[in-house]
Order: structure tokens, then C-alpha cells, then sequence
């Protein structure tokens, strides 16, 4: 079955991405985690997202989309990446969830992924 991970992180994770003397143990945390699940076979698919500053949140409202620059969510946590993976079953889902950087500081949100969808004939 497949999986979604949505890794969130603090603001304060973010800024580690970039200062000369966080960045080195914050990235090799990321690349132990991603060449176990490589290892593993388990990865579909995944991507990192830049800082939410960079966001663009669009809403329609009343018919008229209003634009806004930055993420959405109000939160002390952002969307920092995504990984699908497959693996037999929530369990084990977990147990790789468990293992990834922004666990201990932020959150792993799991979700099964629906079944791929018939696209229309023509």
C-alpha cells in the first residue's frame, strides 16, 4: 500500500537549512533518513519544499480568488517535504515516520494514498 508522509518543521528548522553551522547536521540527519528508506526500497516518490516564505496561497471566494503571499496555516509548524512510499501496511508506515528528522520537533502526518483514478475516455 501506498503512503503519504507530509513532514513538517519549526521556523527553526528551517533557518538550519541554511546557516553555515547548523546546515551540515541538519542535511545529514535528511540523507541518513532517505538512503535508509532507499536501502529499504520503500520510496515512490519525494520532494522538499522551499522555506513558507516562498508560498503563494490561493482561496476562491465568492467566485474570486484571493491571493495571498506565504502558507496558509497559521501554525508554529510549516509543510517542509513529502515522501510517498510503499509498504505493507500503517504499521510499518509509522515505523519510518518514526525515523525521519522533524519527528522529534515537529510532525510526520501519514495518510494512505487513494487508488489511482480512471481518466476519462476521448
Amino acid at each position: 500500500m501506498q503512503y503519504m508522509m507530509l513532514l513538517t518543521e519549526t521556523a527553526a528548522e528551517f533557518a538550519q537549512r541554511e546557516d553555515p553551522e547548523k546546515a551540515p547536521a541538519y542535511w545529514s540527519g535528511w540523507t541518513a533518513f532517505i538512503g535508509a528508506m532507499a536501502q529499504a526500497g520503500i520510496i515512490v516518490r519525494g520532494d522538499g519544499l522551499l522555506p513558507p516564505h516562498t508560498a503563494t496561497t490561493l482561496r476562491l471566494r465568492d467566485g474570486k480568488p484571493i491571493v495571498q503571499d506565504g502558507p496558509f496555516a497559521d501554525s508554529k509548524e510549516q509543510l517542509g517535504g513529502y515522501f510517498i512510499i510503499e509498504v505493507p501496511d500503517l504499521d510499518t508506515a509509522l515505523a519510518w515516520a518514526a525515523r525521519a528528522p522533524s519527528a522529534a520537533s515537529a510532525a510526520v502526518e501519514i495518510r494512505p494514498l487513494l487508488p489511482p483514478m480512471p481518466l476519462p475516455a476521448g
